[in-house]
């Protein structure tokens, strides 16, 4: 069938790709602010180089890995055709409709990529080497990623389980599950930080906070709302349930603080903020408002309680990547096996899978949605730890205790953010 450009959908998907990219320079001021003042350059520098390492690999092979045809039983997808995506014509579009120019597509997949490699980096902060981080986005990207990607959405291995299908609208297992996981690998890797459990180590800059979070929340409409590939109501469902669902988050979290320490503070806020995303982000056009409601209260309560476990199990996950964006991943992914609630004929939704056991859709969508989660689990923490592995055994992951101590701004790249006070 010709292609046929509908330039309302090209159009939103052009400003959904604008604001999805906007969203690591965003991760970049809210991991930035958390972290100690000698640490925010490398933190936020392991943001933008993750811009400038995925969108070479993914231009160069990476679609093709992730959204090519099956190969390797459907492990990943085949690049034949797709190498520096020279393989499309201007005109060429995505299919089912949507009237969408697929280079569009790929930019936006792409920048999917980079945001989920980048929240990786929170789990790692203060210590890992500028070097290793760099190389490890590349080999990360091309071995966990794309393989998910291709699992989820583009017709793989990994994501089928007969008789439905996992339900990821716009990225809970192929973005928040995958990233925080890979993060609990790579800190039990790297070790705990010097005075972990021992002394507070508090953000330096809350207004950075502050100001990630609110432009994370902002580029997220683009992140669930334009993964619908069109400018109609689906998009519209996932735009207010992006809006209702972190918004109950924060008083979710607020609550657990004001009950569990007395004070609801304003990283609990921003915190709040990211689990209520998070947990939306798979079920965002999956569920109504009703679900999104509970599903961002469930997020605000969980993740607050999640990122004390840390302590408990001795792991340093500097940023609470793990309590965030792996349990609020899960979450949000499990709960769309109670809450889906989808119309007949919706476009993306798999068929047989339209609704969830509290709208009459029994256990099978549970199922497989709790099966996708597993299999995102252990394929993703088995395949960081290897790479990691494989980096520690050669360039070597961490920092000396010296540069941790005095700084990794400073040794790693030559420069601080702050002037000392003359």
């Amino acid at each position: 069938m010709e292609f046929a450009l509908d330039t309302g959908n090209t159009a939103w998907m052009i400003v959904a790709t604008a604001l999805v990219l906007l969203m690591t320079p965003a991760l970049a001021f809210f991991y930035g602010g958390m972290v100690r003042a000698k640490s925010v350059l490398n933190m936020m520098m392991m943001s933008f180089i993750s811009i400038a390492t995925i969108a070479v690999v993914w231009v160069v092979y990476g679609y093709g890995l992730a959204f090519g045809s099956d190969t390797l039983g459907g492990l990943v997808g085949s690049p034949s055709g797709l190498v520096g995506l020279n393989g499309f014509a201007d005109g060429d579009g995505l299919g089912a409709g949507t009237g969408v120019p697929a280079l569009v597509m790929a930019a936006f997949q792409a920048t999917f990529a980079i945001i989920t490699v980048a929240l990786i980096s929170g789990s790692v902060a203060d210590r890992m080497k500028f070097s290793a981080w760099t190389i490890f986005t590349v080999l990360w990207v091309t071995l966990v990623y794309t393989p998910i990607a291709h699992g989820v959405w583009g017709g793989g291995l990994l994501g089928s389980f007969e008789p439905s299908t996992v339900i990821d609208f716009a990225g809970g297992t192929v973005v928040h599950i995958n990233a925080g996981i890979a993060g609990l690998a790579l800190a039990l890797l790297l070790g705990t930080r010097k005075g972990f459990g021992k002394e507070p180590f508090k953000p330096h800059n809350l207004p950075f906070v502050m100001l990630g979070a609110a432009l994370l929340w902002f580029g997220w409409f683009g992140f669930n709302a334009g993964s619908e590939f069109g400018a109609d109501a689906t998009a519209g469902r996932a735009f207010l349930n992006t809006t209702v669902a972190p918004a109950i988050a924060i008083l979710g979290w607020l609550l657990v603080e004001k009950i569990r320490d007395g004070h609801a503070t304003s990283l609990g806020a921003a915190s709040g903020v990211v689990a209520g995303l998070v947990a939306i982000t798979p079920a965002a056009a999956a569920v109504d408002t009703w679900g999104a409601l509970v599903i961002g209260f469930l997020a605000g309560v969980v993740c607050a309680m999640a990122v004390g476990l840390k302590y408990k199990f001795g792991y340093d996950d500097s940023l609470d990547v793990v309590g965030v964006h792996l349990v609020g991943g899960v979450l949000g992914t499990v709960l769309i096996g109670f809450f889906a609630n989808l119309d007949e004929g919706t476009t993306w939704a798999p068929d047989g899978a339209l609704n969830g056991l509290f709208y009459g859709g029994g256990w099978t969508q549970l199922g497989s949605q709790i099966i996708g989660a597993l299999v995102a689990i252990v394929y993703s923490f088995v395949l960081t730890l290897i790479i990691g592995w494989a980096l520690k055994a050669t360039i070597g992951l961490r920092v000396s205790e010296d540069v941790e101590v005095q700084g990794i701004d400073l040794a790693e790249h030559g420069e601080t953010a702050y002037e000392e006070a003359k």
